[in-house]
Formats: C-alpha cells, sequence, structure tokens
C-alpha cells in the first residue's frame, strides 16, 4: 500500500497543472448566459459556436455571417482572440476575467456582473463579459445578470441560518473579524469556559459550529473594546487611500467628451 500511494504521488508531480485556461463551464451557468444574449441581442436564427474546446483551434473553425460565438475562452490570450474577432466582423459574447474587462480599448462591451463563477475544475474566478454586440454602449453593469448567476449556482444549497450570540460568547469568527481589522487579542484560560452549544440551541438540536467559550463580564468588556478599537483601525486605514486626482490634460478630455455629449 505504501509503495502504491509514492507512486502515485510520483505520478501526480507529471502531470499538467490546472489552470485559468481549464476553467470548463458548468452546463448550467452557460445556459444563464446563452438566455441572456437571446434576450439582450438579436441572434434569431444564428448558429451559436463554441470553439473554444479542449484542443480545440478557434482561429480555424467555420466562421460566417449567421454565426456568433458564445463561450468561454482561455483568459491569458482574451485581447489576442478579441481582435481576430474584430477584424473579421464575427459577433462574440465571452467570459472574461473580471479585473481586466477594462485593460484593453479595443471597439467592444464591458459587461460587468460582479459574479464569482465556480467552474467544473473547481477554479472559483471573478468573472465578467465581452461582447462586440451592444451598439455604442462601452461600460454595462448587469444586476439582473449577476442575480441569475448566482442564483443559478445556489440552487440546491442549503441556506444556512446566521446565528447571534451574547457578547459572554467567544467564537472563532468573533475573533477572527477582529484580528482582520488589524487588533490583537488576548484571553487568559482563567476568563473562559468551553462550551459545544447554548441550552437553548440543544432544545433546538444546534449548537456552536467549531464549539466556542463562555467568558466572563471583564472579557466581554474587553473584547467589545477590541472591537470598537478595531472598527477605528479599520476607518483609519482607509483614511490612509491614496486620491488621484485629474491634470489639466485629463480634464480637458472631459470637457471634450462633454462636448461630443
Amino acid at each position: 500500500m505504501e509503495e502504491n500511494k509514492e507512486y502515485k504521488e510520483f505520478v501526480e508531480k507529471f502531470k499538467r497543472k490546472k489552470t485559468t485556461d481549464d476553467c470548463y463551464t458548468p452546463p448550467a451557468v452557460y445556459d444563464v448566459v446563452l438566455n441572456y444574449v437571446r434576450e439582450k441581442c438579436d441572434i434569431e436564427g444564428l448558429r451559436v459556436l463554441r470553439p473554444f474546446h479542449p484542443e480545440g483551434d478557434y482561429q480555424r473553425e467555420n466562421y460566417d455571417d449567421n454565426c456568433v460565438v458564445i463561450d468561454n475562452p482561455p483568459f491569458s490570450i482574451m485581447s489576442e482572440i478579441i481582435r481576430f474577432y474584430l477584424d473579421r466582423g464575427i459577433k462574440f459574447f465571452l467570459f472574461a476575467p473580471h479585473l481586466t474587462l477594462f485593460s484593453s480599448n479595443q471597439d467592444y462591451t464591458s459587461i460587468v456582473t460582479d459574479s464569482s463563477i465556480v467552474y467544473e475544475n473547481g477554479a472559483n474566478v471573478k468573472t465578467g463579459f465581452v461582447s462586440n454586440m451592444f451598439g455604442d454602449i462601452k461600460i454595462l453593469g448587469d444586476a439582473e445578470l449577476s442575480k441569475r448567476l448566482k442564483d443559478v449556482q445556489n440552487e440546491g444549497k442549503v441556506c444556512l441560518p446566521r446565528y447571534v450570540y451574547p457578547d459572554n460568547i467567544v467564537t472563532v469568527t468573533k475573533i477572527a473579524n477582529i484580528v482582520s481589522k488589524g487588533e490583537s487579542v488576548a484571553i487568559k484560560k482563567q476568563d473562559l469556559a468551553f462550551c459545544r452549544g447554548l441550552e437553548s440551541q440543544k432544545k433546538m438540536k444546534k449548537g456552536m459550529f467549531g464549539s466556542g467559550f463562555i467568558s466572563s463580564n471583564k472579557t466581554a468588556e474587553y473584547l467589545r473594546k477590541k472591537e470598537a478599537s478595531a472598527k477605528k483601525l479599520k476607518e483609519a486605514n482607509e483614511a490612509k487611500r491614496i486620491v488621484w486626482k485629474l491634470s489639466a490634460t485629463e480634464q480637458a478630455i472631459i470637457k471634450e467628451l462633454d462636448r461630443v455629449v
């Protein structure tokens, strides 16, 4: 058994690692996108192409005037793909990485949805879309598409209740929230009593996820002060943000844009 395990680990080293270019789209997510495009764009009668399949070559696909590409391409060559379709007048609606939606000034519309999509390889990627079928719209933030993508990925998931505990209950989440804002915490053993769940929870066959502690009133007050201090630290850090100002040249560009409008 030990030799078999070592052999598997040895073979695993030579397997190609998954990247964002291996993000195979879940069918339910693709259906949401396809239906959205059908609603928003005039693609009636057009062949829907998905050229970005494994080992495929999108440049050799059979394109014509009666087709539209609706697919999830390799993110590493997005600019190249967009340029290819724009140069040939091929209609497209493509999945794209959220943070680089505005990174190119090519003639397309960036569709922002603030959606994290879990792809079939397990990658969780913040995703938006790009398309040349929305006329003179440069940026489109679509809350409805965002909702549909979130809803379809939440189907079948159990919606867990949010528990609110008394101040004298210490959970790992409470401490983590304080630490994440930049404040440190130290509590002595003598001020805590281990607890798997409150009596009120046990009556409903519930408990604390991961367990927790009952604290003294002194410790509860200490944590309240830490939470307040952590909130101030977060606000102070936000105040340190650099605010960029527009130059005279950039303000002139704005005036020119106002003239066009």
